[in-house]
């Protein structure tokens, strides 16, 4: 069985003529792998089927963190729950799951190098957790990282604003934060907390507004931000931190989730978990793997665990 080497070609660096996008298809080639060009849900999911009428020996995604997400997704239909062998290839702006599978350097480079390895069938194989999030407007998803509060009214900054890219999401993070000490519209705005009811487990937890919900299967949220630091300890749970803190109080816990440490306080969860339920008053924006979704109800689960593709150790 062959390769294939699926591209999302709406992602910000994988636009017609990019530089990856002609890696990619000439790596492709040159290893005799089936290149598949995707434009929308609907084309990625046929795709999906097809491939899994056939069978393949592993799938490449080439996409932003969302791309991973839905092929992912796809994937999982497709193949009765468990996606095949895949690799991610970083075609986005941020790449915050490549950068947590050790992606660093040339995007280009990384392309050329996994391409190469899934082909000639000398990529590393390892075996990593995953989220599934089911929502109230029947959206079923595999992910990496889920996120409300903070995250949920970060990510809808960032997209108003115009800004784009690692260094644009840094900047509004820092203003965000250097605000929250001296309480700036943004910061208050950004850090406000929600109401919702969470249950970790089944368990019901108190208070019901929190700033911040985050459950992740890997260590760095965004931005060096490693505030579920035990994320990927075990298959089937995931970290999840929560905090009902001030917006002063949430600034000043920073320092310590860049370093991956313990945020300190009051009403504050951090747990490893097999299941989150959130129960919004009203619907709300949550992110999934950079992708922004609104519901009032999402339950967060142990999704499948993927055998990861990387590239061969020098």
């Amino acid at each position: 069985m062959a390769v294939d080497v699926v591209v999302n070609c709406n992602a910000g660096r994988l636009r017609d003529g990019s530089e990856l996008r002609l890696v990619l298809a000439s790596e492709a080639r040159r290893g005799g792998a089936h290149l598949h060009e995707t434009r929308s849900l609907a084309e990625l999911g046929r795709v999906a089927r097809e491939i899994a009428a056939r069978g393949t020996k592993a799938v490449v995604l080439a996409g932003g963190d969302g791309s991973y997400t839905a092929g992912l997704t796809a994937f999982a239909r497709a193949f009765a729950g468990a996606p095949p062998p895949t690799a991610l290839v970083p075609g986005g702006t941020v790449c915050t799951i490549a950068r947590n599978f050790g992606m660093r350097g040339s995007k280009v480079a990384w392309a050329r190098r996994m391409v190469r390895a899934a082909c000639a069938d000398d990529a590393r194989i390892e075996s990593r957790p995953t989220l599934r999030t089911c929502d109230d407007r029947e959206t079923d998803c595999i992910g990496f990282i889920f996120g409300a509060g903070l995250v949920g009214r970060f990510f809808e900054a960032y997209y108003a604003s115009g800004v784009r890219g690692l260094g644009g999401a840094a900047r509004l993070a820092a203003r965000a934060f250097a605000g929250s000490l001296v309480s700036s519209p943004l910061a208050r705005t950004m850090l406000a907390p929600i109401s919702c009811q969470l249950s970790v487990d089944d368990e019901p937890l108190v208070p019901r507004a929190w700033t911040l919900v985050l459950a992740s299967t890997v260590r760095d949220v965004g931005l060096h931000i490693r505030a579920t630091y035990r994320a990927g300890e075990e298959n089937g749970r995931f970290h999840v931190v929560a905090g009902g803190l001030s917006p002063r109080a949430l600034g000043m816990q920073v320092p310590r989730v860049l370093f991956g440490r313990p945020m300190r306080g009051d009403s504050h969860l951090d747990r490893l978990a097999r299941s989150l339920r959130v129960d919004f008053e009203a619907a709300e924006t949550y992110v999934l793997d950079g992708e922004m979704l609104r519901a009032r109800c999402v339950v967060v689960e142990a999704g499948p665990v993927i055998e990861l593709l990387l590239p061969p150790r020098a």
